[in-house]
C-alpha cells in the first residue's frame, strides 16, 4: 500500500456539519429564541407570560418522549436519514407559522409539532455519527460538536428579535426556518458522512483498523444496558447536576438582583454562565480523551456543587461572577461527558438509543431546575434553601461518577498511541 497524506481527516468536516446543523437546526431555533418571542406572543393572544411558557414546556416533553425512538432509529438507519426529514418537517411547521392565528391552541399544537420532529435535529443523532468517526480523540469531538449548540444560544436571541421587529414573530420563524433550509440542509447533504469506512479509512484517520479492535457495531443492547448498574450511576448522575445548573441558570440575574446588584451586571453574570459553558465544552472534551472519564466528571461535578454553595453563602458579586463561571463549565461539560460515558461503557451497538434515554430523562428532569428553584424562593424568601438542595444534589452526582469502573470498550491500543499526520490509503500501485 502507498500512503498519501490529506491535509484534513474527513471527521473534522463531519465533526463541522454536526455543528453547523446544531447551531441552524429547527430545536436550537426554537429552545434559545423563545424568551424573545415570549412577550409578542402573550401580548397577541392576551394570555398570560405562564400561558404563553406552557407551550415551551409541552415542546420540551414531545423532545424527552421522542429523543430515545430518534436514537433507535440512528442505530438502525443511517443517522443522516433521520436528520434530514426530520429538519424538512420542523421547516414545513415553521413556515407554517404565517397562518396561525390568535388562538392558543394552535400555538400549543405547533410547539407540539416541532417537539416531536425537532428531537430528531438535537445532539443524539449528530452524537451517533461523530462517536462513529473517533476513536481516541472522541472527547474534542463531541465538545466541538457540541460548540454547534453553544453558538446558537449565542446567535439566536439577537437574529430573533431583530427579525420580529423587522417583520412580526410570524415572518420571523419563516425566515429563520428559510435560513435552516439554505445552510444545514446542504451541508448535512454534503458532509454527513455516516462511517470512516464509506471512505476506506477508519476513526482518527487511520489506514486502517487495528486487528482486535472494536468496531462500530461492539456494544451492549438497550436491555442490557439498563439492567446494569453502570447505566444507573451514569443516568442519576447526569440528572442530578443538571437539574441544579439549569435552576442557576435560569435564576441567576434574579438572584443576583435580589442582592442588590444593577441589572446590567446581573446580565453580565448570566453571561459569564454562557462563556462558561463554551469553555466547558473544549475543556472537557481535551480531558476526556486524556484522563479517565469518571475522574473528570467527578471534578467538574464537584466543582459544580461547591460553585453551588458559595452562590449560596457568599452574596458579594466579587464571589457570584466565578461561582457562575463554574456553573456555566457544568452546563457545557455535561453534555460531553454523558455521550462520551456511554460510548465507553456501553459501546456504538446501541449508542443513539442508550443516548436518547439518557437525554430524555434529563430534558424532562432539567426542566424541574428552574420550577424548584423558584419554589425554594417563593416559600422561604431566599435561595438559600434551594441552591443547597442542589449543592447536596451535585455532591451526591460527584459520589456516583466516583462508582464508576474501568471502560468495558476502552480506546484501542493503537488509537492511544500519540498520533502522527495520518496517512489514508491508495490503491496498490
Amino acid at each position: 500500500m502507498i500512503g498519501k497524506r490529506a491535509p484534513v481527516f474527513f471527521g473534522w468536516w463531519v465533526v463541522a456539519t454536526a455543528a453547523v446543523g446544531l447551531c441552524l437546526s429547527p430545536a436550537p431555533l426554537v429552545v434559545f429564541s423563545f424568551s424573545v418571542f415570549l412577550k409578542p406572543l402573550a401580548q397577541e393572544l392576551h394570555s398570560s407570560r405562564a400561558t404563553i411558557s406552557l407551550a415551551f414546556t409541552l415542546f420540551n416533553l414531545m423532545v424527552g418522549i421522542c429523543s430515545p425512538v430518534v436514537g433507535k432509529l440512528t442505530d438502525r438507519f443511517p443517522a443522516r436519514k433521520v436528520i434530514l426529514p426530520c429538519t424538512v418537517a420542523c421547516i414545513l411547521i415553521l413556515f407554517a407559522s404565517n397562518a396561525l392565528s390568535a388562538k392558543l391552541w394552535e400555538i400549543y399544537a405547533f410547539y407540539l409539532a416541532l417537539g416531536i420532529f425537532g428531537s430528531g435535529t438535537s445532539i443524539v443523532p449528530y452524537s451517533k455519527v461523530v462517536s462513529q468517526w473517533f476513536d481516541r480523540r472522541r472527547g474534542i469531538a463531541f465538545g466541538l460538536t457540541a460548540v454547534g449548540g453553544g453558538m446558537a444560544a449565542m446567535i439566536m436571541p439577537s437574529l430573533a428579535q431583530l427579525l420580529i421587529i423587522k417583520v412580526g414573530w410570524r415572518l420571523a420563524y419563516s425566515t429563520m426556518a428559510g435560513l435552516t433550509l439554505l445552510v444545514a440542509i446542504s451541508l448535512i447533504g454534503a458532509f454527513l458522512r455516516e462511517r470512516p469506512e464509506d471512505l476506506r479509512t477508519a476513526p482518527d484517520g487511520a489506514p486502517q483498523r487495528p486487528m482486535g479492535a472494536q468496531g462500530n457495531d461492539s456494544g451492549v443492547t438497550w436491555r442490557e444496558a439498563r439492567h446494569g448498574a453502570t447505566f444507573w450511576l451514569v443516568l442519576c448522575a447526569y440528572c442530578l447536576v443538571g437539574t441544579g445548573i439549569h435552576g442557576c441558570f435560569i435564576h441567576m440575574s434574579a438572584l443576583l438582583s435580589d442582592r442588590g446588584s444593577s441589572l446590567r451586571v446581573a446580565a453580565l453574570a448570566s453571561s459569564l454562565i454562557g462563556a462558561g459553558a463554551m469553555t466547558g465544552r473544549l475543556l472537557s472534551g481535551y480531558l476526556l480523551d486524556r484522563f479517565f472519564a469518571p475522574r473528570v466528571a467527578a471534578l467538574i461535578f464537584g466543582a459544580v456543587a461547591f460553585a453551588m454553595a458559595w452562590l449560596g453563602i457568599r452574596g458579594e458579586i466579587g464571589f457570584a461572577f466565578p461561582a457562575a463561571f463554574v456553573v456555566g463549565l457544568g452546563l457545557g461539560a455535561k453534555g460531553d461527558i454523558i455521550a462520551y460515558l456511554i460510548s465507553r461503557y456501553f459501546g456504538l451497538r446501541s449508542f443513539g438509543e442508550i443516548y436518547g434515554y439518557a437525554f430524555s430523562a434529563f430534558v424532562l428532569t432539567g426542566a424541574l431546575g428552574p420550577l424548584l428553584m423558584g419554589i425554594g424562593f417563593d416559600r422561604t424568601g431566599s435561595y438559600l434553601f434551594p441552591l443547597m438542595a442542589f449543592f447536596a444534589a451535585a455532591l451526591l452526582a460527584t459520589i456516583f461518577v466516583s462508582f464508576l469502573g474501568p471502560y468495558r470498550y476502552a480506546a484501542s491500543e493503537d488509537a492511544a498511541r500519540p498520533m502522527a499526520p495520518h496517512l489514508q490509503p491508495t490503491e496498490e500501485s
